[in-house]
Parts: C-alpha cells; structure tokens; sequence
C-alpha cells in the first residue's frame, strides 16, 4: 500500500512527498479511510507511531476539497507546548502545497503575543493547535468562534487527562457545534479516556495499534543502585566522550533542577528543561541540543513524547517511571531512523516493583549490568517485594489544572506561519 491509494489531493501528495513519507504505518493504514469516510475514531496509538500524520492527512484533503472560508475549521487539542509545536510543524510541510492555514496557540509569550494571537483567532485558520489553557483563555474572551468547526481532535488524551485538563476540554468541546467530525487519540485506553469518549463522540470506530515493544536496535541496561550512589553512577555513565548526546529523566522538576546542578559542577554541556521555563527558554534549549551546543540535556517527562530530535546516543532514566507505558515512550527517544541507541535505568532499593512492572510490560527481562567497583555493592534484585511503596499501577499526580474561569498560570500561543489562502 502507498499513499495514493487513499485517493489524496495532488497537492497534498506532493506535501507527503516533500516530507519523505513513503509507507503508511499500520495506524494510517487503519485510521486515514475511516476518517475519510466521516467516522469518529478513537484510537490507541502511541507517540512514534505516525498517527499525527494519520488524522492530518485526512482532515487536509478534506479542507482542500471543501469550501473556503475565513472560519477556524479543524481545532487540535494537545497537552503540551512541545507537541502542539511538532503537530504545526508537520501541517505546514503536508499541507505546504494547498496553502493551509495554521495557527499554533500555546503558552510561553508576553501581552504582545497574545494581542496578537487573538486578531489571527478573530481572522480565522483551517487548523488552529492549541493547548487546553491557552485556548480557555482566549474562549473567555468571547472572540473565538468555533462555530463553523468541522474537525476536532484530541492528540494524547490520556497525558491531558493525568495532567488535570478534564473540565477545560469540556469547555473547549461545549463551544464546538454538535455535528462535527470528533478524533481521540491515545496511548493508553483507561477507562477514564473511554468515559470521556462516550462524551464526545458520536457512534466511533475503535482502532487498537498495541503498545510496540522497544525496538531491539536499541540496547537496553539496568543498575541496581542505593540512592547515594545513583550520582556516582551518573557521573561514571556520562563520562563516556564518545556519547555526544544524551537525555536523562527524572519524575519532577525539583528533581531535575537539582540534578542538573550537580551535573553542571562536574562538566559542560548541561541544560535542563522543564515547564517552568518560559517557552523562549524551552525552544533555546532544544534548538541548542539539537545541534549539539549541549550534550546532556536533564528533563521531565514534557519531552517524553513530543521531541523530534534524531541521533540521541543514551536515554538515562534516573528515576524509574511511575507509569511503565512512559518506559516505552523515554527509552524510544533513542534509536530513531537507523541509529542505534542505549537505554539505562537506574533501579533505587524503592523502585524494584516499578521495574518488574516495565519487564512485565515489554515482555523481556533486561539486562542487569554490574557498577564499576569505585561506586560500591549493588544491592539484589527483588521485585516481589515492597520497598516502601505500593504495588500496582501508580497515577501522576495532576498538575497545572486550569480553572474553568479561565484563570491559569501564565501562558500563551504563537501564530505558526498563519498563511492565508486566496480567498
């Protein structure tokens, strides 16, 4: 199967082309007909799986086929600024060729930029990404109107959900109009995600694409280590020069302020990012590890899933995740295209549990490697027993919840290249 065989615009062919896509994907497969046939979708698909692609790819031709107007048509909803950005990124390259409009909304600006955003909002764009607090705020402003909507999708919806978004999504859903075209996406299908399906959509097609296994280009390890000595570990794993590029995880961003300190004080090349950077700060950040001005980048889980970076040489996970589906989705930040990559966890006397939870996950045990003798005795590996925290499934806490009144932490969105097709 190629591309052509959907029946897509030539403009929007020659997008594809210009991006280099070849195949679609098992879920492009699945999911392009059935949105181009005006189904609902829910899917369950995760980050890596081209399922931006998927629901875009359907939505443009759409857009290029309909009538032309100066209404927002398609509303995108993501939970963080980093993956609202790589979602505008790609309508731009797809839909290059049909001149769609954009319009990325998301926080990290000043006044100026949201005077500015709300007249591009007013004049209107074919696709408008935005995150939930953001676009809450320009709601309660009574100048978004999103009554001529004809697509809305939810990209990541479990992530929004453990982040606190519930009742902004509502909000956003409540000034859509009722016959629309609705698509959900997930990584995981929790019974939460299926309650908010049965909210808002209509009669959906369910299209399951499991959780892929790591892939085996990329080497996974594993440290056993009391928590005094993951330091000294860290440092001894990123000492190697040869390793131009590495990405360590940590559960909070107290965690990864205090890390990247430590880190900073031992060598060069260390940034962190987090969401209390502005998002300034944030793009400086990736743009330098991109190209490699920094070589360790210490981070939360905001880029677990949103970052399009190639050539990352070793994941770190110096916390083991909370959630073992996050294994997945940290680790599968190495190895892209056909580099090979490594994956190392740091396993503290209270993770075990968590750990075996992952093994039983990916369905392989990984290797246990053995700390340098300078660092000390590892301690064994016992994953039945508790270690001071209970087993089973472990929920993020939420944060940055937005209030329906719209009050929220400062935020903003940034037009992404709005491009205004010949009316």
């Amino acid at each position: 199967m190629n591309f052509l065989s959907f029946g897509l615009s030539p403009q929007l062919i020659e997008g594809i082309q210009s991006m280099n896509y070849e195949t679609p994907t098992p879920v492009q497969q699945q999911v392009i007909p059935k949105i181009l046939a005006a189904h609902d979708v829910i899917a369950c698909a995760q980050t890596g799986t081209g399922k931006t692609a998927a629901y875009l790819l359907p939505i443009i031709h759409k857009i290029i086929a309909g009538p032309q107007t100066n209404f927002i048509k398609t509303l995108v909803v993501a939970p963080t600024r980093e993956l609202a950005q790589q979602i505008a990124q790609q309508v731009e390259g797809l839909g290059y060729f049909a001149q769609i409009s954009s319009l990325a909304v998301y926080g990290g600006g000043d006044g100026g930029l949201f005077e500015n955003e709300k007249r591009a909002l007013k004049n209107g764009a074919d696709i408008v990404i935005c995150t939930p607090g953001r676009m809450i705020s320009h709601l309660n402003m009574g100048y978004v109107n999103l009554d001529y909507l004809d697509f809305f999708v939810l990209d990541e919806a479990d992530r929004m959900l453990d982040m606190g978004f519930h009742d902004d999504i509502m909000k956003i859903i409540a000034a859509t109009p009722a016959q629309r075209q609705s698509l959900l996406f997930s990584a995981t299908m929790p019974s939460k995600i299926r309650e908010l399906a049965r909210k808002i959509l209509t009669n959906p097609v369910e299209i399951s694409i499991s959780l892929a296994s790591p892939p085996e280009k990329i080497r996974q390890q594993a440290f056993l280590v009391h928590e005094n000595q993951k330091i000294p570990a860290l440092k001894w794993l990123t000492a190697d020069e040869s390793l131009k590029s590495i990405v360590i995880f940590c559960d909070t961003k107290s965690g990864v302020k205090n890390l990247s300190q430590v880190l900073r004080r031992a060598m060069p090349g260390v940034e962190e990012i987090h969401s209390d950077l502005e998002q300034a700060q944030r793009d400086a950040v990736m743009n330098q590890f991109r190209s490699r001005s920094i070589r360790v980048l210490v981070a939360t889980d905001i880029i677990a899933r949103g970052i399009d970076v190639e050539d990352i040489d070793m994941i770190i996970n110096y916390n083991v995740p909370r959630d073992a589906e996050d294994y997945v989705h940290r680790i599968g930040r190495t190895a892209r295209a056909e580099s090979e990559g490594r994956a190392v966890t740091l396993i503290g006397n209270k993770e075990h549990g968590r750990f075996a939870d992952i093994e039983k996950l990916i369905g392989k045990q990984i290797e246990k490697a053995t700390l340098p003798d300078f660092i000390g005795e590892s301690p064994q590996y016992r994953p039945k027993e508790v270690h001071g925290e209970k087993r089973g499934r472990r929920h993020k806490k939420q944060g940055n919840k937005f209030t329906s009144s719209g009050r929220s932490k400062k935020l903003s969105l940034q037009p992404n290249n709005l491009r205004r097709r010949a009316r």
